[in-house]
């Protein structure tokens, strides 16, 4: 398994190394969240520890961008911060917020602790969909196009697709996405979904920009064309 590392403090960042190395994790290390993010889909990882440093409110925004991107843990250390700032944290993804000074001992439990509370959702146990010309795979979250090659999708675009496709015909809300993709409450989340859907069109369509599979109804959400061509684009 692979951590992503984000600290701007050396010393502290090889504390943390061993830390993540002794819950059994090789560790790479990144000089920006943005550095990471944009290599993401090459570069994925398992597992995100980040020390914050800067102005909240771009803290808030790093930390929500990231988890956009994926549904691994996310771990995030700050200074001594106020309750609704912790909140926040939580609010846009973190799913453990520690304060400085923190034992190392108690950072690795909670690391082992919540990695056995993320084993995830048991794709496995999913039946394969069809529907129109396209086939999704839910235990090595493959999907097929037509006759094009198999394209391996990340947890959050598979949890998309599984939903649309589950439903299809079903106009979805945006809000009502997030909920079942994220997992937490929807409101004002937006483009949040409107960037998975881009991803996800990305592999899937093959003009992304007449889509053909996952469609948008205006100002409500989306839905999953069971008929392929045979309906209207959107």
């Amino acid at each position: 398994m692979q951590a992503l590392l984000f600290s701007p403090h050396t010393d502290e960042a090889a504390i943390l190394t061993i830390v993540l190395q002794q819950a059994g994790f090789t560790v790479r290390s990144v000089r920006g969240l943005d550095q990471a993010i944009e290599a993401w889909p090459q570069q994925p990882a398992e597992f995100i520890l980040i020390t914050l440093k800067g102005d909240q409110e771009s803290a808030l925004k790093e930390i929500h961008l990231m988890r956009s991107h994926t549904l691994v843990p996310i771990v995030v250390i700050v200074d001594v911060a106020s309750d609704d700032f912790q909140v926040e944290l939580f609010g846009k993804g973190a799913d453990i917020v520690i304060s400085k000074p923190y034992s190392v001992r108690f950072l690795l439990a909670q690391i082992r602790s919540l990695l056995r509370r993320s084993a995830g959702m048991p794709f496995f146990s999913l039946p394969t969909l069809v529907q129109a010309d396209l086939t999704l795979n839910p235990a090595d979250r493959i999907v097929t196009v037509g006759g094009g090659d198999p394209k391996r999708l990340t947890q959050l675009e598979f949890r998309l697709l599984y939903q649309l496709m589950t439903h299809a015909g079903q106009i979805i809300p945006s809000e009502t996405i997030v909920e079942h993709v994220w997992g937490y409450s929807g409101e004002g989340n937006r483009e949040l979904v409107r960037g998975l859907v881009q991803r996800l069109r990305s592999k899937i369509e093959p003009d992304p920009r007449n889509p053909r599979y996952v469609l948008t109804e205006p100002g409500i959400g989306y839905f999953f064309n069971r008929f392929g061509e045979e309906l209207k684009k959107i």
